[in-house]
């Protein structure tokens, strides 16, 4: 995977975060992971799982918790 790619999943995963319009930490990492979920190719799950599992420098811990729980599905 090249570094260019993660940084552009990374950015993704923040910015999906980051638009989550829900007051709760919780709900926030809940509906991050859906999107994830519905919306990334199996490719771009396994890439972003494999960085977390290797350390999540760069994502926001909402995004880094919605990660690690798409991983627990």
């Amino acid at each position: 995977m090249s570094e260019n790619s993660i940084d552009h999943l990374v950015k993704m995963a923040n910015q999906i975060a980051a638009g989550v319009p829900v007051v709760s930490t919780e709900a926030k990492v809940e509906s991050t992971a859906s999107h994830i979920s519905k919306f990334w190719t199996p490719l771009m799950k396994k890439q972003i799982t494999e960085f977390v599992n290797g350390g999540d420098e760069g994502l926001t811990p909402v995004a880094a918790q919605a990660v690690v729980s798409l991983s627990r599905k």
